[in-house]
């Protein structure tokens, strides 16, 4: 059987558009797909809801020469997934997965499978999942960026609101079981952490689970790095339609920004990321909080960033916005779960804390001594280019060659290509 140095043809099935790159994980998948394409023939299928999109499908094909695109109808609109999971409600399976299911693009997959047209495929984030075919006729990877029941059993925690507390609530127990149920059904299983690798092994075998860490891309944020910032200004970067960022900007401007305030009274708080609801919007009506929504480059406002934080309470995976930041040699204060399942030094080029007093006591000390600043930021430079995405794909590669091996194992068919 041909090694992924040997190079061979693999098919990466998306759920939803993976552009713009936007997110943690389409950052992740575009990445580790730029590398793969690289160095193997590689397919893209990236099916979304709606109606087709000739820009995008023209603008990934672009990016990926060869790229399947496949508009699968479905809601769009809140009202209109408001009603789709009233639907789905009576499902076994979470709506997180369901609602990114489509038949149309299973079929596809199964022809695929029945032609033997790749020698692995790579099922991306547990939501496409139901779109495989119950028997994987090709070896078949999940790559899970995330154990999507803990990040669900975190938001449930969590969340205030006791209509969306009930719902999380049912999601994280649908979740638990069905995750359980996915990782053991695939050939092998792809995690982004040691830390994820750990929790999964509590669902299947620990030895069907390979780890690939998060990349930064290195070329883009060098180029900011050794720029000192000019005004305490403490920057979040991340997508804010999302629960986990939404809670964190919060917890951080409720229990911890009036104490940095009242040590660094011209302090700001800058929250960069997209979508950014009416609510968060709000905070922009403290004078001291900026909410910038997209912005056409997050470099420039790491940049202006003389700290860097993480506040986050839920969530999962790996947060690559922290090796984005410590490439460009921001000094970054994050909490435990900030920070979850990354290779980071806590006291050499990060800071962890978890209680308010000491997140806050750990910014303002950074934001008034400079040499102490500098040191977490060089530190962070240096940590963050062992990461670089040439270097992470060839752990992913090994993944690829583990799953195939794991498929020989059980009888599965060998793919286009043998030894």
């Amino acid at each position: 059987m041909r090694g992924c140095d040997a190079g061979v043809k693999i098919l990466w099935v998306k759920a939803g558009k993976l552009l713009p790159v936007d997110t943690g994980g389409k950052i992740r998948s575009f990445n580790l797909l730029r590398q793969l394409a690289a160095r193997h023939d590689t397919t893209l299928l990236s099916y979304y809801a709606g109606a087709i999109d000739s820009a995008y499908n023209e603008a990934i094909a672009k990016e990926l020469p060869g790229a399947v695109t496949m508009a699968v109808g479905g809601p769009t609109s809140f009202s209109a997934s408001v009603v789709d999971y009233i639907r789905h409600a009576p499902s076994a399976p979470p709506y997180a997965v369901t609602k990114f299911t489509s038949e149309r693009a299973r079929a596809q997959i199964a022809e695929w499978m029945r032609a033997r047209t790749f020698d692995v495929m790579i099922c991306d984030f547990l939501s496409a999942s139901l779109t495989f075919p119950a028997e994987l006729a090709t070896p078949t990877a999940l790559f899970q960026h995330n154990v999507e029941s803990a990040l669900w059993q975190r938001q449930a925690a969590h969340e205030p609101h006791p209509l969306k507390k009930l719902a999380f609530q049912m999601e994280a127990k649908k979740m638990t079981r069905y995750e359980r149920a996915a990782v053991a059904r695939f050939h092998h299983v792809i995690a982004v952490s040691e830390n994820d690798r750990t929790l999964m092994s509590a669902m299947t075998d620990a030895s069907r689970i390979t780890v690939a860490p998060t990349g930064v891309d290195l070329s883009r944020y060098r180029s900011a790095a050794g720029h000192e910032a000019t005004e305490p200004v403490v920057m979040f970067l991340g997508s804010m339609d999302w629960e986990a960022n939404i809670d964190g900007v919060f917890y951080f401007h409720r229990e911890i920004w009036s104490r940095i305030r009242a040590a660094v009274p011209r302090a700001t708080f800058r929250i960069v990321g997209r979508n950014p609801s009416t609510r968060v919007r709000k905070l922009a009506e403290d004078p001291s909080v900026v909410v910038t929504g997209d912005v056409p480059s997050v470099v420039d406002h790491l940049r202006d960033a003389a700290v860097f934080v993480v506040p986050l309470r839920i969530g999962g995976g790996t947060r690559l916005k922290i090796y984005e930041a410590m490439a460009t040699g921001r000094a970054v204060v994050s909490t435990t779960i900030g920070a979850e399942g990354l290779d980071v030094n806590h006291g050499q080029d990060i800071v962890l804390a978890d209680d308010p007093a000491a997140f806050a006591d750990a910014v303002t000390s950074l934001l008034l001594d400079a040499d102490k600043r500098r040191a977490f930021e060089r530190a962070a430079a240096d940590q963050a280019a062992k990461f670089d995405w040439p270097v992470v794909v060839r752990q992913f590669e090994n993944s690829l060659e583990q799953t195939i091996a794991a498929a020989a194992t059980l009888g599965a068919p060998a793919g286009t290509t043998s030894a």
